[in-house]
């Protein structure tokens, strides 16, 4: 019996020592115990990953919640899922397509037409690595879902924001804005070759540049906008990788990695202690890794380039134009369901994901 104990043992303080190394590398999770009973919650891909995680924490915390996805289907069947599991009748399945203006201004319409107020926005959808694909209004897939959707929909919600104030806009970015650089020349990759790492960071740094000039934007109005790096997630963003599609990563790197990935659950504590957390009330403009505050790249911290950016930004997606217009109808057809709804023709090949980070 004797020889038995020392293998044990070792194994044992191995698992323990594992264990917590891997809760020191996720971060661990949300300590805060706040409700948000009669708070509405925006969520942009929540049908999967750290988006549906983020939506069932925070609907279990008792906020009304409004997921929005492109994959209606789906999306009606993680909201079914929650309101179930969390007993909590007010979760609700939205058509967005941040692959296209016309899908964001009809859904930000919307919210405005039917919800009395937005407490938090969590721009959480993405892509990641993907092909030169582009989107419906002929932006690159990464840069236009990853930033300039998040961008117009933020600013078509930011009326209802500063209503609802004290609110909060959550924009989660990735550490890979370390490596970005917005080329301004040729923000949508046609006059050079494709590089799809760099086109990911590109729009990742976009991400945190985008919520530092927000935030000046919006001093004095009790909203709040912070981005996060919610670490290395195991979720649907990264299946354009390749990551594990050898037999050497599967079965060689895949205990490393199972230590060092999060779930999605704890992909998304980062959201939602920026959400709810009373510890970073009034904080604003910030980059938080993962839960810790910290200074972005040098380039993330430059104002000129973050005023260009948002000046770029909002001639590409018209906003001047948009503001001009709030006023018109969204379209006739309901796009937001509860309960079973038709999923609309998908027109793009892309799938916009929960967000992660590489």
């Amino acid at each position: 019996m004797s020889k038995y104990i020392l293998p044990v043992s070792v194994f044992g303080t191995a698992f323990g020592c594992a264990v917590l190394l891997k809760n020191y590398v996720t971060g661990g999770r949300c300590q805060s115990k706040a409700t948000i009973k009669g708070k509405t919650v925006v969520i942009t891909g929540a049908n999967t990953g750290i988006g549906k995680e983020t939506a069932r924490e925070l609907a279990k915390r008792g906020g009304r919640i409004i997921m929005g996805c492109r994959d209606m289907e789906k999306c009606e069947a993680a909201a079914k899922e929650i309101r179930g599991k969390t007993l909590n009748p007010h979760v609700y399945a939205c058509k967005l397509d941040l692959a296209s203006l016309k899908s964001i201004r009809q859904f930000a319409e919307q919210i405005k037409k039917e919800e009395n107020r937005v407490d938090i926005l969590i721009n959480n959808a993405g892509v990641m690595r993907c092909p030169a694909w582009k989107t419906e209004d002929g932006f690159d897939m990464q840069f236009g879902v990853n930033h300039l959707g998040h961008f117009f929909l933020t600013n078509l919600l930011l009326d209802k924001l500063k209503e609802s104030a004290p609110s909060r806009v959550i924009n989660l970015t990735s550490l890979a804005h370390v490596l970005g650089k917005i080329d301004f020349e040729d923000l949508n990759w046609e006059n050079k070759k494709f590089d799809t790492k760099q086109a990911y960071c590109q729009s990742k740094l976009a991400n945190v540049l985008f919520t530092r000039e927000l935030a000046k934007r919006l001093q004095g109005t009790g909203v709040t906008v912070n981005a996060v790096h919610p670490g290395v997630v195991a979720t649907e963003l990264g299946r354009h990788t390749g990551l594990h599609q050898s037999q050497f990563s599967s079965s060689v790197l895949s205990p490393f990695f199972s230590l060092l990935v999060k779930s999605p659950e704890l992909g998304a504590q980062p959201s939602i202690f920026l959400a709810v957390s009373e510890e970073v009330e009034g904080a604003t403009g910030q980059y938080y890794d993962v839960m810790t505050e910290k200074e972005p790249a040098p380039q993330a911290l430059d104002d000129e380039v973050a005023l260009r950016l948002w000046e770029v930004s909002s001639r590409l997606v018209g906003l001047k134009e948009d503001r001009q217009s709030q006023s018109e109808p969204a379209g006739s057809n309901r796009d937001c369901a509860v309960e079973s709804h038709k999923p609309s023709p998908q027109t793009a090949p892309t799938a916009v994901a929960s967000a992660s980070a590489q």
